[in-house]
């Protein structure tokens, strides 16, 4: 299989399947179409949503970014240099510099296609389980806030690949608080309103703690537990906004 492939050396799995697979069988020529064919063969033989999200592999994942962030990124009309080094530094960070230089050719390709972003987002919900597309959609929001503003077109994208992947408008509004707002909205991360009660916080705060805990992300390796951890901080930084404000 191509070099460009093996860049991902934790592994492929279903994403040389379906309309992902298209994408970089155009993209890098035989090697990954007689993959994709053997991986939609393989993907026949799976009777469950549940049997393949356990299938899912870190490779998985970052094919899945690299198209999802492309979408991102001319969502507003133009390509933003600062967005481009975000997601350049974001694998160098993961994978070192070689690496990170052959996803990145890979990434410049794609940019420069039309996406079937309704297709992509349904293989993806079929295939990887919520937390990782929780990680997903937190990321996405990182690289329209690289240029320092998120603009109301990259918002919109990705709340509508948001829906496309079937994360709840409220898990949306919590991450989406977590960049947007100047001064974050405790309440917002938290998923609920100002007026809620002391009870009604704490029990927030132990189900945003259980939903965004880094080890829901394990299976994707250590370096995307790192980036887990963001939105944990997240949460917990929302949560003691309200204790001092509530003067818990």
């Amino acid at each position: 299989m191509s070099d460009y492939v093996k860049w991902i050396g934790a592994g492929l799995g279903w994403a040389l399947a379906g309309p992902i697979g298209a994408i970089f069988g155009l993209i890098l020529g035989s090697a990954v179409d007689k993959a994709n064919k053997e991986e939609t063969q393989q993907k026949r033989t799976r009777r469950t949503n549940q049997t393949k999200r356990q299938n899912t592999k870190p490779g998985d994942f970052e094919l899945s970014f690299l198209i999802l962030s492309a979408i991102v990124i001319k969502a507003d009309g133009k390509i933003d240099k600062r967005e481009l080094d975000f997601v350049r530094q974001y694998f160098t960070k993961l994978y070192g510099k070689t690496k990170a230089e052959r996803a990145f050719k890979m990434f410049n390709s794609i940019i420069k296609k039309k996406v079937p972003t309704t297709t992509v987002c349904k293989q993806i919900r079929e295939n990887m389980d919520h937390a990782s597309r929780l990680q997903l959609i937190h990321f996405l929001f990182g690289i329209a806030k690289a240029d320092g503003e998120v603009h109301y077109k990259e918002i919109e994208e990705i709340r509508k690949i948001a829906g496309y992947l079937y994360i709840s408008m409220a898990d949306f509004e919590s991450i989406k608080a977590m960049f947007i707002d100047p001064v974050m909205d405790a309440y917002k991360v938290l998923e609920i309103e100002k007026t809620a009660s002391i009870t009604e916080i704490k029990i927030a705060y132990r189900k945003m703690v259980k939903k965004y805990h880094p080890d829901k992300v394990r299976h994707l390796g250590a370096e995307h537990q790192k980036g887990a951890e963001e939105k944990f901080k997240q949460v917990q930084k929302a949560y003691e906004i309200i204790q001092k404000e509530r003067g818990l």
